[in-house]
């Protein structure tokens, strides 16, 4: 599910036989494992798989939002977001206890609230992504969130993975890479798709090569082969999310939201033919190479 939109745009997260997504109340705490790398067999399945619960993040943060008047709109718009899912599901509302009076008075008694602090709402981003490691245990698979390349205080969110593993009690496995979930899509059938401007960047990931970050991702989430495509740098605050431009909705199936009207002088639009016709090409080799075999 997508979390909202506030100043910038981003998206969502899921749990149990997973994909990426926002949550829910397990009462499990304690320590938890930490690998120095993402060295054994992970597998994150595809987001239409079932899931069992939402989790949300409640936006507090002034720095990021100082406008009094929009924070106000923006919880209210989240509430409605999370009260309208907890019909169908349960959501977890990540948020500091001291936030959790004025948020009650917002959501449904569906929603339940959790005592983890956060700045902004971006969940996909900064929350933990669920793994399902060899023999069947549930995991965190850590990429590590510094605002956007650093663009925005994360002092709460940088931390939200690693304290939403503990609350659950669940392994936490270190990818050693620095980025969000929303910067790379994933079919759950091993393919990744990615812009390079949201990874391969100095903001994010100094010092590793294309090659090294590639290597890195697909272990995060199980997968075998990757697409890249060049994207924006500079010009957006994620750089050029891949999920805001092309979702995977099955197996080697995108859906992409291209311009009607495209305009030679906007790098974005430029950008998305660029990554749609990187996709026709692979999908051009893919075929061909299956009509040989």
């Amino acid at each position: 599910m997508k979390a909202a939109y506030a100043r910038h745009t981003r998206r969502r997260f899921l749990y149990n036989a997973i994909a990426v997504g926002m949550g829910t109340p397990f009462l499990a705490a304690s320590t938890v494992e930490a690998t120095s790398s993402v060295d054994r067999p992970l597998y994150v399945p595809p987001e239409e798989a079932p899931h069992e619960l939402t989790f949300m993040q409640w936006p507090v943060n002034r720095t990021v939002h100082p406008d009094g008047d929009f924070l106000d709109h923006l919880q209210q718009t989240i509430a409605a977001i999370a009260n309208a899912i907890s019909s169908y599901e349960p959501v977890v509302m990540l948020a500091d206890r001291h936030h959790h009076p004025a948020a009650h008075r917002l959501l449904s008694n569906r929603v339940t609230l959790w005592d983890i602090p956060t700045d902004d709402l971006w969940c996909r981003d900064s929350g933990p992504l669920f793994a399902v490691h060899r023999g069947g245990e549930l995991v965190v698979s850590h990429i590590q969130f510094n605002g956007w390349g650093d663009k925005q205080v994360h002092t709460q969110d940088a931390r939200i993975a690693e304290r939403a593993a503990q609350r659950l009690n669940l392994p936490l496995m270190l990818a050693r890479l620095v980025g969000e979930a929303g910067g790379v899509e994933h079919d759950g059938h091993g393919l990744l798709l990615a812009h390079e401007s949201s990874w391969v960047n100095q903001n994010r990931n100094p010092g590793l090569q294309k090659n090294e970050i590639e290597d890195r991702l697909l272990a995060t989430y199980g997968a075998k082969r990757m697409i890249w495509s060049r994207g924006v740098y500079g010009q957006h605050i994620t750089d050029y999310h891949i999920d805001s431009l092309a979702r995977f909705t099955g197996r080697n199936r995108v859906l992409m939201n291209l311009p009607s009207r495209v305009l030679a002088d906007d790098p974005f639009h430029q950008a998305a033919l660029a990554t749609r016709n990187r996709l026709f090409l692979r999908a051009l080799k893919w075929t061909l190479f299956m009509s040989r075999a």
